[in-house]
């Protein structure tokens, strides 16, 4: 039998986390600011989002917008006073000026997550190579997972490397054994041709939002995309 691939739904607040888990979804991604892409949330956000399910919670460490790290200490503090509100699975990514993995800011915060499960989010789409940063990422604590669209412009222009990676995940590659969680303009039919080239993985937010940012997640929404992703 197979393995029922992860639904992942951005919330902004309790009654978005309260709506995607009535749909379905597997796992929440918990963010602010949604202007500038998704920022850190509140400890009191968490902890109450917390409190109101039981899905898995991956909670962003991004302080400004853009994929520098900026000032790491606060975030290794920030990273700290989560951990306290609850939260025990973490989404980050920090590109250099040139557009490598900003290694040192990566390693600092993720000594300070302990071995806590960690996503590097859509940074790996502005790389300047990709294949190098998952390299260079490798056997890092707690990474088992990377969303992409596979191209910094969405899926559609994506596809192909997306694609190319499932193949390699499948292969067993060196640093391509972390889960691939595919988001950023994923529309219901890219599923198919992603469910058939492996990935287990999808990342949704506006798609499950008829209204827009400054609506809630809607329930009906994401359980359209359960099925979808259950189905294929």
């Amino acid at each position: 039998m197979s393995k029922r691939a992860v639904l992942e739904v951005i919330a902004l607040g309790v009654e978005d986390a309260v709506a995607a888990q009535a749909g379905g979804a597997d796992r929440l991604e918990l963010v602010t600011d949604m202007a500038a892409d998704g920022l850190t949330p509140s400890a009191a956000t968490v902890a109450g989002i917390r409190r109101a399910v039981d899905l898995s919670l991956r909670v962003m460490l991004r302080l400004a917008d853009g994929f520098a790290a900026g000032d790491v200490d606060r975030l290794v503090g920030v990273a700290a006073d989560l951990r306290e509100a609850g939260a025990e699975e973490f989404v980050l990514g920090f590109l250099d000026a040139g557009g490598g993995v900003d290694l040192a800011a990566v390693e600092r915060i993720v000594g300070a997550l302990d071995g806590c499960p960690w996503t590097f989010h859509r940074a790996i789409d502005r790389a300047a190579d990709r294949d190098a940063l998952r390299k260079q990422l490798d056997g890092m604590p707690g990474l088992d997972t990377y969303l992409t669209a596979g191209s910094a412009d969405g899926v559609d222009d994506g596809l192909p490397v997306l694609l190319a990676e499932a193949g390699r995940s499948r292969s067993g590659e060196p640093g391509y054994e972390q889960q691939l969680l595919v988001g950023g303009g994923l529309r219901l039919e890219h599923v198919p041709m992603l469910r058939g080239a492996g990935v287990d993985a999808f990342h949704i937010g506006g798609a499950v939002r008829p209204g827009g940012w400054a609506a809630p997640v809607s329930t009906a929404a994401v359980a359209e995309w359960r099925a979808a992703v259950d189905a294929s």
